[in-house]
């Protein structure tokens, strides 16, 4: 398994990532679980080793393969609605996360909830997401290589879904794997700019609220190496 620094240096170092904490909490993010998450997680060992420098500018970078890592305060402000979804106060215990890409923000959830599991849709990225994963000793997160439309019924019904890529509709199998009062949080609509929803699902019923205005990579059918 390759060596990461997960210490970090000069612009990957913990100063870096605190003043990107600041900037979070500024920004309106007030979560302190989400946000000590967020420090104590090495954004830059998630990105190729030349752009480790903008590890922790408020931006999305490249991946490969036509994808990025999502911007920190989206990840940070997706997280916050996805624990904070059920309304009491509790995390979700068991969460399905529709693209694994780099495997940041799953890193982040599952320091944060009892167990994710996350589908990826191209092969390459999930195994570079499943070594850094290996590298920070998360154990409780699985991975399936997987087109994430399809969500991942062999492990429903799931507490809370998380979908990191824009749709522009919400798929029909994840919304049937999901449990009674479980709530679901994806960028969805026509256009390059999605609305952020979450949903929360009660009996035949859903309640929805629009929680920001959002850009993604779309959310793709099949797989891919």
């Amino acid at each position: 398994m390759k060596d990461f620094d997960l210490e970090g240096i000069g612009m990957t170092s913990r100063r870096t990532r605190d003043r990107l904490v600041r900037r979070l909490r500024e920004a309106g993010i007030a979560d302190e679980r989400v946000l000590d998450t967020i420090a104590a997680v090495p954004r830059h060992i998630f990105v190729d080793e030349a752009l480790a420098h903008r590890a922790y500018e408020d931006s999305a970078l490249p991946i490969g393969h036509g994808q990025t890592i999502s911007q920190p305060y989206l990840v940070a402000a997706m997280t916050v609605a996805v624990i904070n979804g059920a309304g009491d106060g509790g995390a979700p215990r068991q969460v399905l996360e529709i693209g694994t890409g780099s495997g940041y923000q799953t890193a982040i959830l599952a320091s944060l909830v009892e167990r994710v599991y996350t589908v990826e849709r191209i092969g390459g990225l999930l195994e570079r997401a499943r070594e850094r994963l290996r590298a920070l000793g998360i154990r409780n997160v699985r991975l399936k290589h997987g087109d994430g439309n399809l969500g991942w019924p062999e492990h429903a019904p799931f507490d809370a879904v998380m979908v990191t890529a824009g749709a522009s509709h919400i798929p029909d199998a994840v919304m049937d794997q999901m449990d009674d009062g479980a709530h679901l949080v994806i960028p969805v609509g026509q256009g390059d700019v999605k609305e952020l929803k979450r949903l929360r699902k009660s009996g035949d019923s859903w309640r929805q609220e629009t929680l920001d205005h959002v850009r993604f990579v779309p959310l793709v059918r099949g797989i891919a190496r």
